[in-house]
């Protein structure tokens, strides 16, 4: 598979704002009816673009952002010598 984005096709906002993902997207992306899919802004500057991602593709990626974030604090908590951790 390509490194590169795939691009789909075009999906037109109904006056209800909805979408219909193309189907060769939904095949490819194996995004089912009733998918829950997680809607994300793009990162500043490019506020006007947007990600779709499944829900427990997302519920999977904090988990593991979860899991680093504890591991970096307790690698900072060894390195603070004890009298910096109580704020003296």
């Amino acid at each position: 598979m390509s490194s590169s984005p795939k691009i789909f096709g075009v999906a037109t906002v109904g006056t209800k704002g909805q979408i219909v993902i193309p189907s060769e997207a939904r095949k490819a992306l194996n995004i089912k009816s009733g998918d829950k899919l997680i809607i994300l802004s793009g990162h500043p500057g490019r506020r006007r673009m947007i990600t779709l991602t499944p829900e427990n593709e997302f519920a999977k990626f904090l988990k593991m952002f979860e899991e680093h974030i504890v591991a970096v604090k307790e690698e900072l908590s060894r390195k603070v010598p004890k009298k910096d951790r109580r704020g003296k």
